[in-house]
């Protein structure tokens, strides 16, 4: 299980009770509002990458050999997203483990990503067949 689904929940409500031991209603509702913010940002950055994506082909990269060089081990699929500027098309079946997204050049040339958990483990460049 993943540490942070239990980390977060009880650092928030921590935070909470310690702000409202120790400064009352006025703690709760300061550190309510830096969490309230915090939240905020986050879903502003998640709308934003998003609405990059919508103007986008699906599966499409400007250049497939330079995400292969920016892809790192453990990078989360949103981060994936706002580095291709696109949704990947998507190999795997619905909600099947590990999930597996490509995504396509102009020149054919694609990255292929796997990922476990929602984040990279692997990844593959496939460039196209040299002409002779």
């Amino acid at each position: 299980m993943n540490l942070q689904r239990i980390a977060v929940p009880l650092l928030v409500v921590g935070l909470l009770a310690f702000a409202g031991y120790q400064y009352g209603w006025l703690g709760v509702a300061a550190v309510s509002g830096g969490l309230m913010m915090w939240l905020l940002l986050h879903w502003t950055q998640l709308m934003t990458v998003m609405r990059r994506a919508a103007d986008h082909p699906m599966g499409w990269v400007a250049s497939a050999v330079m995400l292969n060089a920016k892809l790192k081990p453990g990078v989360n699929l949103l981060h994936v997203v706002a580095m291709t500027r696109s949704l990947g098309e998507r190999l795997s079946p619905e909600g099947e483990e590990p999930e597996r997204y490509r995504w396509t050049d102009n020149g054919g040339s694609s990255v292929t990503v796997t990922l476990h958990s929602g984040r990279v483990s692997a990844w593959v460049l496939q460039r196209p067949p040299a002409p002779d």
